[in-house]
């Protein structure tokens, strides 16, 4: 995993948590869902990644 991927990652992860945060503080359950599904994807994406190095070891 290449260190620019990384960062992506960590970045989107990041922006989910400000919007669950964001969505929890206004009530908006719209924008809180939208962080945690940000957050689901950052991790996929990381898992993904982590696979990939696995094999090129």
């Amino acid at each position: 995993m290449g260190l620019d991927d990384k960062i992506k990652n960590a970045a989107e992860d990041l922006a989910g948590k400000a919007k669950e945060a964001a969505g929890k503080v206004t009530g908006n359950e719209k924008l809180e869902a939208e962080g945690k599904a940000d957050q689901v994807k950052a991790d996929v994406k990381k898992a993904g990644e982590d696979v990939k190095d696995a094999f090129t070891k």
